[in-house]
């Protein structure tokens, strides 16, 4: 299982009016990192042959970041599944390692000239092991 890693710096445009991150950002990060992760793997190639849609989301709140916060966001593949690929990203303090939030979400690959779903080929779950 191959872990992908990102951080950023919570900022003013990020907190809400309870004066903590607004819980819409958590959902942000989860889908940037999810793009992130499949970017920085596949060849340009497969990025011009397929794309991957949202099936659903889960996201349990633990904790509140604060403005300055160093977060850290990391992903990884749980499973496939056909075309379905179950992914979890877990986003936490950088410096205290407080978990602040984790999801699950399911993504179908999809065929980037039919736009219909397709299963998922060796050559891509390789890219993520």
């Amino acid at each position: 299982m191959q872990i992908f890693e990102s951080k950023l710096t919570v900022n003013e445009s990020h907190i809400d009016d309870l004066s903590h991150v607004n819980n819409v950002h958590y959902v942000q990060w989860v889908q940037d990192i999810a793009k992130l992760h499949w970017e920085s793997n596949a060849t340009q190639t497969i990025l011009d042959k397929y794309f991957w849609v949202l099936i659903t989301h889960f996201i349990e709140y633990k904790n509140s970041a604060l403005l300055n916060d160093n977060i850290k966001v990391k992903t990884y593949i749980k499973k496939y599944e056909g075309a379905a690929c179950y992914r979890i990203v877990e986003i936490s303090n950088a410096h205290t390692n407080k978990l602040l939030a984790k999801s699950e979400t399911k993504w179908c690959l999809m065929d980037g000239e039919t736009k219909r779903p397709t299963r998922i080929t060796q050559e891509i779950s390789d890219l993520f092991k």
